[in-house]
Parts: C-alpha cells; structure tokens; sequence
C-alpha cells in the first residue's frame, strides 16, 4: 500500500512540480501549486521549493523536459529531499522514469489526494473506500514496484515456466479489489437501511469545495460537534443530524468536500458515500468567499455534481457564500477606468453580481463569526418549507415566524 508520509516523526521534505499548457497564466498555475502546497502541508509534509516548465504537452516518458528534470535532480540531490509531487497525474511509466532520475520517491496529485484520504478516514466505511481506490490506483503500477520480475517461482507440480512475482500480485490485488467491492454492496445495504428507517422528512445535505466551512456551518445549525479543522478533507464520512427551525424538522448532512482533479477511482469508490448528495431534497452548496479563485471552485463542484448525480437530475440548490469575514478588496481611485476584477470589487457589488446570475437562491454568511446567520436561517426555513408542505399537508407550521415578525415590525 502507498505509504503515509504523514507518519514519519519529522516531516518529510517536499519538492513540487507544475507544468504550464496552453493558455494557462504563470497566476493560474500559482494557485494551483498553492493548493499542492496545502495538501502536502495535511499530509504531513514541508514544501522545499516549486519547480514549473512552459510545456505545449507533457513529455510521454517523463512528463517535463528532460533539462527542467535535470535541475529537479540536482535540487533534490543537494537538499535531499524525500519526495517529489506532480500536479497532474503520471502515468505508471512516467512515473517510473522520473523516479530511476531523480533517485527519490515520486508521487502525484492523485497518489497524494488518497494518502490524505487514508489518514483521514475514521469509520470502516470510509477505510474501505479508500483502500478501494488506493488498490485501483495501485494495479497498473505493479511493475514498477518490482526489480526482481524475472524470478521464478517453483515447487512441485510447478516445474517450468510458473507463474511470474508480477502476474501473482496482479491477482492478489484483484481479488482484493473484489473483495472490497463486496464488502461496500453489504455497507451500502445497512446504510439504505438507515435511510429508510428515517422517515420521509426532508433531507439537506451540505455541499461544497474541500476547507469552506461546511462543517462549521453543520455544528452551526444543529447544534453539534462535527469535526472541524481548517485543513483539506478533515470530514470524510458523511454525518446526519437530525436540525429544526422554529418548530420545523429536517436532516442535514455534512459531506465529503471535493477538489480540482480529484482522482476518478476516489469519485467511484464514495459515491456509496454521496447517497446523501442524490437523496437529497435541497443542496446547500457552500462556497468560500474569501478564496481568490472561489468561481473555478464553484465550477469543480458543479462537474462532480453533475457526475454523481447526473446533468438531467438537478437538484433544488441554495449558494451559500462563507467566510465574509475574510473578504478582502482594493479600494479603486475614482479615476481608474482599469476593467472590475475580484481583488477590486466590493463585497455589495459582488453580492448583487451574483443574485443577478445565479437562479438559485443566494445568501452571503460568516458562520464563524455569526454574521448574517438569522437571514440564512429563514432562507433555509423557507425552502424547506414549501417540501414539509408537499409531503405532510396536514402537518405543517400553521405560520411562518419570520413572517409575523416582519408584519409586526410593519405595524409598529
């Protein structure tokens, strides 16, 4: 199994590597070496130094440039560094390559998303899946992992040819992949069991980037201490709770967050996990809005979505900016004609940008510092609301209380 680079008793010394394609601006890749840096930082490691090439396609057999991996080695030499981590993801090959180069070990954005995975998981459940993916990942890089291939192994009965070390751990690994899928169907019917013996109250579930908040704003609502840690991926397993508003109940799931790139296998392997995002009546998507680059989030969120759940299956949604508190812009002089961007937009130009584009619903909260929670409370309410309404006609809040209120105030 890859091994955890979060375990060892000094943190282990990183070196990064991005690759610039296309169009892509020296910025955008910046901060997608910033995340990179983030994720090593959760699993326990140092980041060294960032290494990035202007590249019109990746090289076939070692991804970079063969100068630019030159460099790398002898950074790595002098330093001796532990690891080096690719922003995209290697093929086996490639990653055999660069690893008999620069003589150390070599992971990818995939390899190192399911090292976090695999320190993060609590429950059996979320171990399995990610013991899942990590042997899908695992399989096509067997050979890699040999350099005794040509070994035979002999025994009575098996004199000649046999069965070669490499073609027995494909098998071995195989069989557990099976095994592990087994043993997700039988986790997967007790967790159908679950559901089912909830009820039909109207479920929410939170869902959103990796480290937006998602959390905070579940112990927020409900009153509860869900795990929260301003690291990526600190909630892996999905927690139900049981929340009411005024005199209205609904459950409100916290869910797995999700990342750019984040590998396929780990998409297949939770989405047994996700059964809450699909069961759900109405999505709170909670976006960081205090991240410079919130809108490519957005974006990430929705094209997972749109593969867990479907594109002809939408959901009735609610955009939930968080972290108000931390919005940060540049004051612009009267006299500057320079184009509006997001480090010179205020957060009243930007909140009514994004009410007049989005159709969905949208409210602007710090669930940290409390700001503008009442106003999210009452949205919430409302929506849930209209389904209770649909579901038990006869068994619904015979007044809004935020109605009353307002009419109060009215005639006051």
């Amino acid at each position: 199994m890859p091994k955890n680079i979060a375990t060892a008793k000094e943190k282990e010394k990183v070196v990064l590597v991005g690759v610039i394609m296309g169009r892509q601006s020296d910025e955008v890749v910046t901060e997608y070496l910033d995340e990179l840096e983030f994720l090593v930082e959760t699993a326990g490691g140092e980041t060294l130094k960032r290494f990035t090439q202007k590249l019109d396609r990746p090289d076939k057999a070692t991804f970079i440039g063969s100068g630019k991996l030159e460099e790398i080695k002898e950074y790595i030499r002098e330093n001796e560094v532990n690891i080096l981590v690719f922003d995209d993801e290697l093929s086996p090959s490639q990653q055999r390559n660069v690893e008999r180069t620069v003589k150390c070990r070599v992971l990818d954005r995939s390899n190192l998303i399911l090292d976090i995975f695999a320190l993060r998981a609590r429950s059996a459940h979320a171990r399995t899946q990610v013991e899942l993916a990590q042997y899908q990942y695992l399989l096509p890089r067997l050979a890699g992992m040999w350099t005794h291939l040509e070994r035979q192994k002999g025994g009575i009965g098996l004199k000649g040819p046999g069965e070669r070390e490499i073609e027995t751990d494909r098998r071995i690994v195989r069989d557990r992949i099976a095994l592990l899928k087994k043993k997700l169907q039988q986790i997967d019917k007790q967790k159908s069991t679950q559901r089912s013996n909830r009820g039909s109250l109207v479920r929410v579930a939170l869902v959103g980037y990796t480290n937006v908040g998602k959390s905070t704003i579940m112990n927020m609502l409900s009153k509860s201490e869900v795990f929260a840690e301003d690291k990526l991926f600190a909630t892996l397993d999905t927690t139900v709770r049981k929340v009411v508003i005024e005199t209205l109940p609904f459950l409100l799931s916290d869910t797995v967050g999700f990342i750019r790139k984040l590998p396929h296998h780990l998409i297949e392997s939770f989405k047994s996990t996700l059964d809450e995002v699909r069961e759900a009546d109405i999505l709170l998507h909670v976006v960081d809005i205090s991240h410079p680059n919130f809108e490519e989030q957005i974006s990430v969120v929705k094209e997972t979505l749109n593969e867990i759940i479907g594109e002809n299956n939408p959901k009735e949604s609610i955009m939930v900016f968080n972290k108000i508190d931390k919005y940060t812009f540049v004051q612009k002089d009267e006299d500057d004609l320079t184009p509006p961007t997001k480090e010179n937009t205020s957060l009243e130009e930007l909140k009514q940008t994004w009410m007049a584009r989005e159709n969905a619903p949208c409210i602007f909260i710090s669930a940290k510092e409390k700001q503008n929670i009442e106003n999210f409370r009452r949205l919430l309410y409302e929506h849930v609301l209209e389904i209770h309404k649909e579901r038990y006609p006869y068994d619904t809040p015979v007044y809004n209380p935020w109605e009353l209120k307002d009419k109060f105030d009215k005639d006051n």
